[in-house]
């Protein structure tokens, strides 16, 4: 043993991650899959432009009609040229320019009715936020922002609920059409025909102007508004619990720049990545420096293994320190924002949010967090979801 490892206080059995055990518990690559947990070789497997989407149902998804799926399961010049259209959506000068004006306006609403209220569930307000973010960039602007936060959570938790069994297929089905039939009549239809008439720099205009079926908008909103809002709303909440937990971070946190504010968020995202698994399928076969796949052969790049292998994190890879990325020159989160072509486009936009919602909210006069949440393993996405946490403050 070195020194640097007889000093870490991993060997100690400090492991500051709150939704390991959980996950360690619960992770499940894809039948037949072969898992990669190697940082070096799972980014060249994301990187490489032979690989193609696997999981998450990809292989069932029909690729012959491109207009009516998600850019999230195509790859090549297709998807390039789908995410190349709206990247400007979610450049660092559109985000401080446009933004940051809804967020600051989402937050002063969140604010007023913790106030008012006294206390409030921490992730109904962290939804609230992701959700109106979300919605100005997708284009969801013509309907009223609580039913759309409602119908967009209804239309996602009903894609979570399909079981085995002839009759459960018939009522999931029913289910999920008529919550899909009232997201497109009172935000999605609206938000169209107002394109139509004047179009915007969002996402929705983008489809209008291209001549996407209604099959088409729906899957391309449903998607960058679930990716955007579902892994941001428990981003922030887990980033809350840990502030909560340790003052000292929590008082650099506020007393920190910008710079310093992201680096203990995009910590924390290393330790807490919200999307654990990745699958990728080799179209050909990749002969990258660190491993091969063969062709036709489905990996799993398991983001949690790639973000405490001690190779690119140096020693203490279960500690949350704030430093590590800069003292390993590396990027701060690491592999929890994914890699190659279909790294998050809304990773900086996760960051500003997070970042602005807790320099709020801890800076309420006498907040406290009445009750932990409860921390809840979602099978279908393979990830995490923090439920039943309460935050209190001072009355304004």
């Amino acid at each position: 043993m070195n020194a640097s490892a007889a000093k870490c206080p991993m060997h100690e059995g400090r492991d500051d991650r709150k939704s390991g055990k959980v996950a360690e518990a619960n992770l499940r690559p894809q039948e037949g899959a072969r898992v990669i947990g190697n940082f070096a070789a799972a980014r060249e497997v994301l990187r490489s432009p032979k690989g193609r989407q696997a999981g998450a149902s990809a292989e069932q998804v029909d690729l012959s009609r491109p207009g009516e799926i998600s850019f999230f399961f195509l790859d090549g010049d297709l998807h390039r040229k789908r995410r190349a259209a709206v990247a400007g959506l979610f450049a660092p000068k559109t985000i401080v320019t446009r933004h940051r004006a809804v967020m600051d306006r989402t937050m002063d609403q969140i604010v007023a009715d913790l106030q008012a209220r006294g206390s409030a569930p921490l992730d109904e307000m962290s939804w609230q936020m992701a959700v109106d973010v979300a919605a100005d960039i997708v284009g969801l602007t013509n309907s009223d922002s609580k039913g759309l936060a409602k119908r967009v959570k209804a239309v996602l938790d009903a894609s979570m609920e399909r079981k085995p069994g002839f009759l459960n297929k018939l009522i999931f089905t029913a289910k999920a059409l008529s919550r899909v039939n009232a997201f497109w009549k009172h935000d999605l239809a609206p938000a169209v025909e107002a394109r139509r008439r004047a179009p915007k720099d969002d996402v929705i205009t983008y489809l209008v102007q291209n001549n996407y079926s209604r099959k088409g908008m729906l899957m391309e909103c449903l998607s960058y508004g679930g990716a955007g809002m579902m892994t941001t709303r428990e981003f922030i909440v887990m980033c809350a619990w840990h502030l909560f937990d340790k003052p000292d971070l929590r008082e650099r946190f506020l007393k920190g720049p910008e710079d310093d504010q992201f680096a203990i968020l995009e910590e924390i995202l290393r330790l807490e990545p919200v999307a654990s698994l990745l699958h990728r399928r080799a179209a050909e076969p990749i002969d990258a420096k660190t491993t091969t796949v063969a062709k036709d052969e489905t990996v799993c790049l398991s983001i949690r293994d790639a973000n405490v292998d001690e190779a690119i994190t140096g020693p203490c890879p279960y500690e949350l320190d704030p430093d590590r990325a800069k003292r390993m020159k590396v990027v701060g989160p690491y592999m929890s924002f994914g890699d190659g072509p279909h790294r998050c486009p809304g990773a900086q936009v996760a960051l500003h949010e997070t970042r602005l919602f807790l320099e709020r909210l801890f800076r309420l006069p006498g907040i406290r967090l009445v009750s932990e949440p409860e921390v809840i393993w979602n099978p279908h996405i393979q990830g995490y979801e923090l439920r039943g946490a309460v935050v209190a403050c001072d009355p304004a």
